[in-house]
Protein backbone atom coordinates (compact mmCIF):
# COMPACT_ATOMS: atom_id res chain seq x y z
CA UNK A 1 0.00 0.00 0.00
CA UNK A 2 1.45 3.78 -0.63
CA UNK A 3 2.58 4.79 2.13
CA UNK A 4 1.03 8.93 1.92
CA UNK A 5 -2.12 6.73 0.95
CA UNK A 6 -1.75 4.77 4.74
CA UNK A 7 -0.88 7.98 6.62
CA UNK A 8 -4.60 9.54 4.82
CA UNK A 9 -6.20 6.27 6.55
CA UNK A 10 -4.28 6.90 9.83
CA UNK A 11 -5.51 10.26 9.67
CA UNK A 12 -9.01 9.61 9.03
CA UNK A 13 -9.59 6.68 11.25
CA UNK A 14 -7.79 9.00 14.33
CA UNK A 15 -10.53 11.41 13.55
CA UNK A 16 -13.41 8.99 13.87
CA UNK A 17 -11.75 7.53 16.46
CA UNK A 18 -11.90 10.60 18.03
CA UNK A 19 -15.87 11.29 17.19
CA UNK A 20 -16.27 7.77 18.90
CA UNK A 21 -14.88 8.77 21.96
CA UNK A 22 -17.08 12.29 21.81
CA UNK A 23 -19.76 9.98 21.44
CA UNK A 24 -19.20 7.46 24.37
CA UNK A 25 -18.63 10.53 26.62
CA UNK A 26 -22.49 11.56 25.34
CA UNK A 27 -23.84 8.41 26.09
CA UNK A 28 -22.40 9.05 29.74
CA UNK A 29 -23.96 12.67 29.79
CA UNK A 30 -26.79 11.28 28.75
CA UNK A 31 -27.14 8.67 31.31
CA UNK A 32 -26.27 11.10 34.12
CA UNK A 33 -29.25 13.64 32.33
CA UNK A 34 -31.89 10.66 32.55
CA UNK A 35 -30.98 9.52 36.12
CA UNK A 36 -30.95 12.87 37.96
CA UNK A 37 -33.91 13.64 36.44
CA UNK A 38 -32.47 16.88 33.97
CA UNK A 39 -33.96 15.80 30.50
CA UNK A 40 -37.40 18.12 30.84
CA UNK A 41 -35.16 21.09 32.56
CA UNK A 42 -34.83 22.99 28.88
CA UNK A 43 -38.32 23.71 27.68
CA UNK A 44 -37.34 25.34 24.42
CA UNK A 45 -34.99 24.49 21.77
CA UNK A 46 -32.78 26.72 20.50
CA UNK A 47 -30.34 24.91 17.94
CA UNK A 48 -28.12 27.35 17.48
CA UNK A 49 -28.62 30.60 20.05
CA UNK A 50 -28.88 27.73 22.74
CA UNK A 51 -25.07 27.49 22.42
CA UNK A 52 -24.68 29.70 25.06
CA UNK A 53 -25.76 29.23 28.65
CA UNK A 54 -27.68 31.74 30.23
CA UNK A 55 -25.14 34.86 31.15
CA UNK A 56 -27.27 37.05 33.14
CA UNK A 57 -29.87 36.74 36.72
CA UNK A 58 -33.06 38.34 33.87
CA UNK A 59 -31.74 35.44 31.88
CA UNK A 60 -32.13 32.79 34.14
CA UNK A 61 -35.41 34.21 35.52
CA UNK A 62 -36.74 33.74 32.23
CA UNK A 63 -35.86 29.86 31.68
CA UNK A 64 -37.05 29.56 34.68
CA UNK A 65 -40.42 30.82 34.58
CA UNK A 66 -40.88 28.69 31.30
CA UNK A 67 -40.00 25.74 33.38
CA UNK A 68 -42.61 26.78 36.08
CA UNK A 69 -45.23 26.16 33.19
CA UNK A 70 -44.01 22.71 32.35
CA UNK A 71 -46.05 19.54 33.74
CA UNK A 72 -42.81 18.43 35.34
CA UNK A 73 -42.94 21.51 37.60
CA UNK A 74 -46.18 21.88 37.97
CA UNK A 75 -46.61 18.30 39.26
CA UNK A 76 -43.43 17.32 40.37
CA UNK A 77 -40.60 19.79 40.77
CA UNK A 78 -43.22 22.76 42.01
CA UNK A 79 -40.94 22.56 45.70
CA UNK A 80 -37.25 23.78 43.24
CA UNK A 81 -36.23 27.16 43.65
CA UNK A 82 -34.12 28.88 41.11
CA UNK A 83 -30.61 27.18 42.95
CA UNK A 84 -32.24 23.67 42.16
CA UNK A 85 -33.34 24.55 38.56
CA UNK A 86 -30.08 25.67 37.82
CA UNK A 87 -28.87 21.55 38.63
CA UNK A 88 -31.16 20.20 36.63
CA UNK A 89 -30.67 23.22 33.92
CA UNK A 90 -26.40 22.09 33.83
CA UNK A 91 -27.28 18.33 32.90
CA UNK A 92 -29.82 18.75 30.17
CA UNK A 93 -27.38 21.86 28.70
CA UNK A 94 -24.54 20.39 28.89
CA UNK A 95 -25.62 17.42 27.10
CA UNK A 96 -27.20 19.54 24.47
CA UNK A 97 -23.80 21.31 24.08
CA UNK A 98 -21.97 18.33 23.73
CA UNK A 99 -24.03 17.46 20.89
CA UNK A 100 -23.28 20.23 19.43
CA UNK A 101 -19.78 20.27 19.48
CA UNK A 102 -19.55 16.52 18.20
CA UNK A 103 -21.58 18.12 15.11
CA UNK A 104 -18.90 20.35 14.58
CA UNK A 105 -15.83 18.04 15.48
CA UNK A 106 -17.42 15.91 12.76
CA UNK A 107 -18.54 18.45 10.42
CA UNK A 108 -14.80 20.97 10.01
CA UNK A 109 -12.36 17.68 9.23
CA UNK A 110 -15.16 16.59 7.09
CA UNK A 111 -15.06 19.53 4.94
CA UNK A 112 -11.48 19.47 4.72
CA UNK A 113 -11.36 15.69 3.84
CA UNK A 114 -13.82 16.33 1.45
CA UNK A 115 -12.51 19.72 -0.42
CA UNK A 116 -8.70 17.85 -0.41
CA UNK A 117 -10.44 14.65 -2.19
CA UNK A 118 -9.16 12.71 1.06
CA UNK A 119 -12.48 10.77 1.25
CA UNK A 120 -13.69 8.28 -1.57
CA UNK A 121 -15.39 5.48 -1.97
CA UNK A 122 -16.63 3.40 0.99
CA UNK A 123 -15.07 6.01 3.17
CA UNK A 124 -17.23 9.06 1.80
CA UNK A 125 -20.58 7.50 1.68
CA UNK A 126 -20.34 6.21 5.41
CA UNK A 127 -19.01 9.64 6.67
CA UNK A 128 -21.46 11.36 5.40
CA UNK A 129 -24.27 9.07 6.45
CA UNK A 130 -22.87 9.50 9.83
CA UNK A 131 -22.72 13.08 9.27
CA UNK A 132 -26.43 12.89 8.12
CA UNK A 133 -26.87 10.64 11.83
CA UNK A 134 -25.81 13.24 13.71
CA UNK A 135 -28.04 15.77 12.39
CA UNK A 136 -31.71 13.47 12.98
CA UNK A 137 -29.99 12.53 16.19
CA UNK A 138 -30.49 16.46 17.02
CA UNK A 139 -34.01 15.93 15.59
CA UNK A 140 -34.63 13.11 17.04
CA UNK A 141 -33.33 14.58 21.08
CA UNK A 142 -35.92 17.23 20.75
CA UNK A 143 -38.89 15.22 19.81
CA UNK A 144 -38.10 12.95 22.25
CA UNK A 145 -37.98 16.02 24.45
CA UNK A 146 -41.02 17.32 23.03
CA UNK A 147 -43.32 13.51 24.14
CA UNK A 148 -42.37 14.77 28.11
CA UNK A 149 -43.66 18.67 28.03
CA UNK A 150 -47.64 17.44 27.38
CA UNK A 151 -50.06 16.63 30.16
CA UNK A 152 -47.83 13.15 31.82
CA UNK A 153 -44.21 14.79 32.79
CA UNK A 154 -42.11 11.90 31.42
CA UNK A 155 -40.16 11.15 28.05
CA UNK A 156 -41.81 8.14 25.44
CA UNK A 157 -39.94 5.46 26.38
CA UNK A 158 -40.58 4.58 22.38
CA UNK A 159 -38.67 7.96 21.61
CA UNK A 160 -35.97 7.63 24.42
CA UNK A 161 -35.05 3.74 22.62
CA UNK A 162 -34.99 5.61 19.32
CA UNK A 163 -32.81 8.40 20.67
CA UNK A 164 -29.98 6.20 22.55
CA UNK A 165 -30.31 3.23 19.97
CA UNK A 166 -29.21 5.84 17.10
CA UNK A 167 -26.29 7.09 19.48
CA UNK A 168 -25.19 3.38 19.31
CA UNK A 169 -25.91 3.44 15.39
CA UNK A 170 -23.81 6.19 15.08
CA UNK A 171 -21.01 4.88 17.63
CA UNK A 172 -20.92 1.50 15.65
CA UNK A 173 -20.64 3.05 12.53
CA UNK A 174 -17.62 5.67 13.77
CA UNK A 175 -15.73 3.10 15.35
CA UNK A 176 -16.29 0.21 12.72
CA UNK A 177 -14.77 2.46 9.75
CA UNK A 178 -12.43 3.76 12.09
CA UNK A 179 -11.01 0.02 12.33
CA UNK A 180 -11.66 -0.38 8.29
CA UNK A 181 -9.10 2.49 7.66
CA UNK A 182 -6.85 1.70 10.37
CA UNK A 183 -6.34 -2.10 10.45
CA UNK A 184 -7.99 -2.74 6.63
CA UNK A 185 -11.51 -3.83 6.15
CA UNK A 186 -13.08 -7.27 7.36
CA UNK A 187 -13.27 -8.85 3.77
CA UNK A 188 -15.93 -12.15 5.23
CA UNK A 189 -17.68 -12.36 8.56
CA UNK A 190 -19.48 -15.69 9.00
CA UNK A 191 -22.93 -15.27 10.59
CA UNK A 192 -21.88 -17.15 14.19
CA UNK A 193 -19.44 -14.31 14.69
CA UNK A 194 -22.50 -12.03 14.68
CA UNK A 195 -24.49 -13.83 17.43
CA UNK A 196 -22.91 -11.94 20.20
CA UNK A 197 -23.40 -8.42 18.79
CA UNK A 198 -26.85 -9.57 18.02
CA UNK A 199 -27.13 -10.59 21.65
CA UNK A 200 -25.88 -7.38 22.95
CA UNK A 201 -27.32 -4.84 20.58
CA UNK A 202 -30.91 -6.63 21.78
CA UNK A 203 -29.86 -6.32 25.46
CA UNK A 204 -29.03 -2.70 25.11
CA UNK A 205 -32.29 -1.86 23.36
CA UNK A 206 -34.58 -3.81 26.33
CA UNK A 207 -32.24 -1.49 28.48
CA UNK A 208 -33.78 1.79 26.63
CA UNK A 209 -37.30 0.47 27.77
CA UNK A 210 -36.07 -0.29 31.51
CA UNK A 211 -34.71 3.39 31.39
CA UNK A 212 -37.78 4.79 29.49
CA UNK A 213 -40.24 3.04 31.80
CA UNK A 214 -38.26 3.57 35.27
CA UNK A 215 -38.46 -0.26 35.11
CA UNK A 216 -35.21 -0.63 36.81
CA UNK A 217 -37.35 0.67 40.10
CA UNK A 218 -39.60 -2.61 40.58
CA UNK A 219 -38.68 -6.04 41.61
CA UNK A 220 -35.18 -4.81 43.23
CA UNK A 221 -33.78 -8.31 43.71
CA UNK A 222 -32.49 -11.12 41.51
CA UNK A 223 -32.61 -13.73 40.31
CA UNK A 224 -36.47 -13.67 41.38
CA UNK A 225 -39.38 -11.74 40.63
CA UNK A 226 -41.53 -11.91 43.41
CA UNK A 227 -41.83 -15.44 43.93
CA UNK A 228 -40.71 -16.49 40.44
CA UNK A 229 -37.74 -15.89 37.96
CA UNK A 230 -41.10 -14.92 35.79
CA UNK A 231 -43.05 -12.02 37.44
CA UNK A 232 -46.95 -12.96 37.94
CA UNK A 233 -47.31 -9.25 35.83
CA UNK A 234 -45.21 -10.88 32.94
CA UNK A 235 -47.86 -10.83 29.51
CA UNK A 236 -50.73 -9.06 31.27
CA UNK A 237 -51.10 -6.03 28.51
CA UNK A 238 -51.24 -7.83 26.02
CA UNK A 239 -49.17 -7.53 22.76
CA UNK A 240 -47.81 -3.83 24.09
CA UNK A 241 -46.93 -5.39 27.22
CA UNK A 242 -43.07 -5.88 26.10
CA UNK A 243 -43.32 -1.95 25.55
CA UNK A 244 -45.76 -0.52 28.10
CA UNK A 245 -45.24 -2.89 31.24
CA UNK A 246 -42.28 -2.03 33.26
CA UNK A 247 -42.13 -5.59 35.14
CA UNK A 248 -42.06 -7.15 31.66
CA UNK A 249 -39.28 -4.45 30.27
CA UNK A 250 -37.03 -5.23 33.08
CA UNK A 251 -37.51 -9.49 33.04
CA UNK A 252 -37.02 -9.09 29.32
CA UNK A 253 -33.65 -6.65 29.88
CA UNK A 254 -32.43 -9.77 32.53
CA UNK A 255 -33.58 -12.66 30.42
CA UNK A 256 -31.07 -10.99 27.18
CA UNK A 257 -28.47 -10.16 29.17
CA UNK A 258 -28.25 -13.44 30.68
CA UNK A 259 -28.64 -15.00 27.17
CA UNK A 260 -25.55 -12.56 26.14
CA UNK A 261 -23.18 -13.71 29.42
CA UNK A 262 -23.91 -17.71 28.63
CA UNK A 263 -23.18 -16.72 24.46
CA UNK A 264 -20.03 -15.11 25.17
CA UNK A 265 -18.82 -17.10 27.83
CA UNK A 266 -19.08 -20.13 25.50
CA UNK A 267 -17.46 -18.18 22.44
CA UNK A 268 -14.41 -17.85 25.06
CA UNK A 269 -14.32 -21.30 25.57
CA UNK A 270 -14.42 -22.12 22.16
CA UNK A 271 -11.78 -19.88 21.28
CA UNK A 272 -9.00 -21.55 24.06
CA UNK A 273 -10.20 -25.05 22.51
CA UNK A 274 -9.07 -23.47 19.19
CA UNK A 275 -5.72 -22.63 20.70
CA UNK A 276 -6.73 -18.94 19.32
CA UNK A 277 -6.88 -17.09 22.21
CA UNK A 278 -6.20 -13.44 22.05
CA UNK A 279 -6.44 -9.83 23.92
CA UNK A 280 -9.96 -9.15 22.24
CA UNK A 281 -11.80 -12.34 23.46
CA UNK A 282 -10.21 -11.81 26.60
CA UNK A 283 -11.42 -8.24 26.79
CA UNK A 284 -15.10 -9.22 25.50
CA UNK A 285 -15.38 -11.50 28.05
CA UNK A 286 -14.63 -9.66 31.03
CA UNK A 287 -16.35 -6.63 29.62
CA UNK A 288 -19.89 -9.10 29.84
CA UNK A 289 -18.67 -10.26 33.71
CA UNK A 290 -18.48 -6.94 34.57
CA UNK A 291 -21.41 -5.45 32.91
CA UNK A 292 -23.67 -8.18 34.10
CA UNK A 293 -22.23 -7.98 37.69
CA UNK A 294 -22.81 -4.28 37.99
CA UNK A 295 -26.31 -4.81 36.56
CA UNK A 296 -27.36 -6.86 39.12
CA UNK A 297 -25.79 -3.76 42.16
CA UNK A 298 -27.36 -1.53 40.04
CA UNK A 299 -31.16 -3.37 40.69
CA UNK A 300 -30.58 -4.46 44.23
CA UNK A 301 -29.75 -0.85 45.00
CA UNK A 302 -32.67 0.37 42.98
CA UNK A 303 -30.94 2.18 39.95
CA UNK A 304 -28.79 4.60 42.00
CA UNK A 305 -26.92 7.68 39.74
CA UNK A 306 -23.50 6.56 40.13
CA UNK A 307 -24.00 2.68 39.50
CA UNK A 308 -26.68 3.65 36.66
CA UNK A 309 -24.18 5.36 34.68
CA UNK A 310 -21.62 2.93 35.60
CA UNK A 311 -23.93 0.42 33.66
CA UNK A 312 -24.90 2.04 31.16
CA UNK A 313 -21.03 3.04 30.07
CA UNK A 314 -20.13 -0.70 30.37
CA UNK A 315 -22.56 -1.29 28.03
CA UNK A 316 -21.01 1.21 25.38
CA UNK A 317 -17.87 -0.62 26.23
CA UNK A 318 -19.19 -4.39 25.61
CA UNK A 319 -20.85 -3.15 22.34
CA UNK A 320 -17.44 -2.14 21.22
CA UNK A 321 -15.04 -4.65 22.60
CA UNK A 322 -17.58 -7.01 20.60
CA UNK A 323 -16.99 -4.74 17.27
CA UNK A 324 -13.49 -4.79 18.02
CA UNK A 325 -13.60 -8.45 18.21
CA UNK A 326 -15.74 -8.87 15.10
CA UNK A 327 -13.10 -7.24 12.99
CA UNK A 328 -10.12 -9.52 13.52
CA UNK A 329 -10.82 -11.76 10.43
CA UNK A 330 -8.11 -14.45 11.82
CA UNK A 331 -9.24 -15.03 15.25
CA UNK A 332 -12.87 -15.72 13.71
CA UNK A 333 -14.92 -18.63 14.82
CA UNK A 334 -15.20 -21.42 11.62
CA UNK A 335 -18.49 -21.90 11.34
CA UNK A 336 -18.12 -24.92 8.60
Amino acid sequence: MDSSFQNINIRISIWLFTISFLIIVMIFIGGATRLTGSGLSMVEWRPFLGFLPPLTDTEWIRIFELYKLSPEFTQINFWMGLSDFKFIFFWEYFHRVWGRLIGLFFLVPFIYFLYTKRLSGVTLFRTFLIFSLICIQGIIGWWMVKSGLNEIPTVSQYRLSIHLSMAFIILGLSFWTALDLYEGPVKKINFLDKIPIIFISLTIIAGTFVSGMDAGLVYNSFPYMGEGIVPIEYGSLGIIDPFENPVSAQFHHRLLATLTLVIIILYFINYVLKNEINQRIIILSLAIIWQFIIGIFTLLYSVPILLGVIHQFGGVLLFLSSLWLLHLPKFKYNSN
